[in-house]
């Protein structure tokens, strides 16, 4: 089962823990949301093929619809340097701009935080991710493995002084995804 991680009011979405049953609709969200050259996206460079760090995988859920979801994933931020990255985060239309997406990324960096992870490094509009604090500030020494508008890479120390020093590539370290053969001969 899983556990309910905010206490919305009246209307509002509830959000959990990512179950496998959510696969379909929060792909069908990412894709409306962000179409099907997400795939091409850098970040997702660092997703390919892995798993959503552990119990940092959130989806928001209104009258039995799944309406948001938001995942962090494990990366090394240049060498030594443990860290998260956080996306994908989307939304679906009807519920944008009523403050669900700032409640899910409140709740994720609140629980990576409990979880004991130092950092989160993220791609995205720096006007919107300022308000959680995040920054240029710990990201301008490290480079992704492709492409990037430099000013929307972004950094957060959950812990004072994770990022220090922090220079190179950004790798993924997470675990991998079971192959589909795999799949089938754990059945």
């Amino acid at each position: 089962m899983n556990q309910t991680l905010s206490a919305p009011a009246a209307g509002e979405a509830i959000i959990r823990e990512e179950s496998a049953r959510d696969f379909l609709a929060r792909e069908a969200l990412l894709d409306r949301a962000f179409g099907l050259n997400r795939w091409r996206k850098t970040c997702e460079r660092l997703r390919e093929g892995r798993l959503p760090a552990p119990g940092l995988a959130f989806t928001a859920i209104n009258n039995g619809v799944l309406v948001g979801t938001l995942r962090f994933w494990l990366i090394e931020a240049g060498e030594g340097h443990d860290a998260l990255l956080l996306g994908p985060i989307a939304v679906s239309a009807s519920r944008r701009s009523k403050g669900l997406g700032g409640r899910m990324i409140r709740l994720g960096l609140e629980r990576a935080r409990e979880l004991g992870h130092g950092a989160v490094l993220l791609v995205g509009d720096a006007p919107y991710y300022q308000r959680f604090g995040f920054s240029r500030a710990g990201a301008e020494n490290l480079d992704l493995p492709g492409p990037v508008e430099i000013a929307r890479f972004l950094a957060l120390e959950l812990k004072p002084g994770a990022l220090a020093g922090a220079q190179g590539l950004v790798r993924a370290t997470g675990a991998f995804a079971a192959t589909e053969a795999e799949r089938r001969l754990a059945a």
